[in-house]
């Protein structure tokens, strides 16, 4: 005849039953997990592609249409422009960590609704950067949506930052320009063709503490000169003659870019060794 059994073996059984169940949970999550992680044998381009299947996130670029930045706040704008980058990146990493979620409103919900109002309050503060000493710029808040593009092949330009690494131990701006993978480049694929740029932050040393403001500012910068640029062939198709994209576009952006890596070269060599030669990846071309 069986007994009942005592009230604290009871609590005994369900906790070890309870104990089997989390351990067996957890040994499904791992597996999982490690069935889902690409082989780091298989190449960063494979890795790059598995992380695209989803999708990317396309933002409005928000640095080309700012007007002339006043010299104090050059230094807030930067940082933000800086964030509304993190922030497309963060979002494009959730996108690629939550494949197969939620429902069919998952996405817009919990990714693109709280990147919306992430940039809304970002560019809201770019304007007022400039509004204490300038004309607040108005506007820019429908600059805030992004889309999801499903073929995975969107281009993120949502700050104007500069793209490539920065460093061996690159900064928190020079990170998310790694992120990015586009080497340096811009790259509109409207019928007007592409302005592509050699990258300039991979090609940098070590950069000093003292120094890594004053060169993320200035890798800021040579994004923005590009997004200028791009901007310019866009609105000005048709006008000129054979030359008119090289002389009026190309040629000048390429004067821009030299001074912006002069003073990146100058602010590294205040504390050590002065890089040379950055002066060959300042021209730009056009690609059809």
């Amino acid at each position: 005849m069986s007994r009942a059994l005592p009230k604290h073996n009871k609590r005994r059984v369900a906790f070890i039953g309870g104990a089997a169940a989390v351990a067996l949970s957890g040994a499904v999550i791992a597996g999982t997990a490690l069935a889902g992680t690409p082989d780091k044998s298989s190449g960063t381009g494979n890795a790059r592609t598995l992380a695209a299947s989803p999708g990317t996130i396309t933002c409005p670029d928000v640095a080309s249409r700012l007007p002339a930045i006043p010299a104090s706040a050059k230094a807030e704008v930067d940082r933000n422009l800086t964030l509304l980058q993190t922030q497309i990146q963060e979002a494009d990493k959730r996108l690629a960590d939550t494949v197969g979620q939620g429902g069919p409103n998952f996405v817009n919900n919990a990714i693109l609704g709280p990147l919306k109002d992430k940039r809304v309050a970002t560019v809201n503060r770019i304007a007022t950067a400039i509004g204490r000493t300038a004309a607040k710029p108005t506007g820019l808040d429908s600059l805030a949506p992004c889309t999801l593009n499903a073929t995975g092949t969107g281009t993120n330009t949502g700050s104007g930052t500069a793209t490539g690494a920065a460093s061996a131990t690159p900064s928190k701006a020079a990170a998310q320009q790694q992120s990015t993978g586009t080497g340096g480049t811009n790259t509109n694929t409207g019928a007007v063709g592409s302005i592509t740029c050699p990258d300039v932050a991979s090609r940098l040393p070590a950069i000093p503490a003292s120094a890594q403001a004053e060169v993320d500012r200035n890798l800021t910068l040579l994004q923005t000169q590009i997004s200028e640029a791009d901007n310019r062939l866009r609105t000005t198709v048709g006008q000129g003659g054979p030359n008119f994209v090289q002389n009026a576009i190309l040629g000048p952006l390429a004067d821009k870019r030299k001074s912006t890596i002069d003073r990146i070269a100058i602010a590294i060599g205040r504390t050590t060794a002065k890089p040379t030669g950055l002066d060959s990846l300042a021209a730009c071309t056009l690609t059809k």
